[in-house]
């Protein structure tokens, strides 16, 4: 199974040109579910419904609450953000969580929910956009503390592990990152552990999601640095949803263009489907299942 999550980077730069480069980069990796932030909606017109349309995928989004000062960055009342999930596979159930903040940091942040009916097992899957402000990590560690109680109350009934994608805004290192995951200290959730699926990444491979290389983080003057993550929990039965490879993916221009100031991050997770190779976007030298 293959699992994918990108900011998109909203309605920033040229981003009609930009949704193109998107498009391709998604049909080159046929992913079969995708978590997306920074997704756009105004005028009738919705990003994820259009991405699903074009890859004939299932899709939910949820609009932030809260979308004011993003209007005030772009100078447009009219557009929406929010995340959005698109999946080969039905979606039976979704929820949305308000992430929390102090007034100061509260641009309306929230994680989205949706159950997969994927063969043999349905598929917890989460996407989350934590706060941005660098110095913000202690609203943060809130912000996954509430998305932990939130991953426990949807993540039962099935032998599949949680999926939990999205832009943390936190460096690997970051006090919020380690409590998310439980494992290098105490977890939010009390037996909860959900691990970063970077490490089973080849030590080698380049893992910044923002990259300097990328003319619209150079033009921020910012260090390169991973902040995009797809977290699993610990694989079900027979090894169900044990991470198999992982790698960047739209980390480069697509005819001259950049898709988004953000690199997108692929995982291959092991399923109920029986392995063999992919035809096309394969990963990274490993089998598909």
């Amino acid at each position: 199974m293959r699992v994918l999550t990108w900011n998109l980077w909203w309605r920033f730069g040229p981003w009609e040109q930009r949704q193109k480069a998107i498009l391709s980069v998604l049909r080159d990796l046929r992913p079969d579910v995708v978590g997306l932030q920074e997704v756009w909606a105004g005028g009738g017109e919705n990003m994820a419904r259009w991405l699903a349309q074009e890859l004939g995928m299932q899709w939910t989004w949820a609009p932030s609450e809260a979308p004011e000062r993003w209007r005030q960055r772009l100078g447009d009342p009219t557009v929406d953000i929010g995340n959005a999930v698109l999946s080969r596979w039905p979606i039976v159930d979704r929820a949305v969580l308000r992430l929390p903040a102090p007034e100061t940091h509260d641009d309306g942040r929230l994680a989205l929910y949706a159950r997969l009916d994927a063969p043999g097992h349905p598929i917890p899957f989460f996407t989350a956009h934590l706060n941005s402000a660098v110095h913000a990590s202690a609203v943060r560690c809130e912000q996954v503390a509430a998305l932990g109680g939130f991953i426990a109350a949807h993540r039962g009934g099935t032998g599949f592990p949680p999926v939990v994608t999205g832009d943390f805004n936190a460096f690997p290192d970051s006090d919020e990152i380690r409590l998310f995951g439980g494992y290098k200290t105490a977890p939010v959730v009390a037996g909860q552990v959900l691990f970063d699926a970077w490490e089973y990444a080849a030590p080698e491979a380049p893992s910044a999601t923002w990259d300097a290389a990328n003319p619209f983080v150079a033009a921020t003057f910012s260090p390169s640095v991973r902040i995009d993550y797809i977290h699993v929990g610990p694989p079900g039965p027979g090894g169900l949803g044990a991470v198999r490879s992982v790698r960047r993916a739209g980390d480069g221009p697509v005819d001259g263009v950049w898709p988004s100031d953000h690199a997108a991050v692929v995982a291959e997770l092991a399923d109920a489907r029986t392995d063999g190779p992919r035809a096309a976007g394969g990963s990274a030298g490993r089998a598909r299942p």
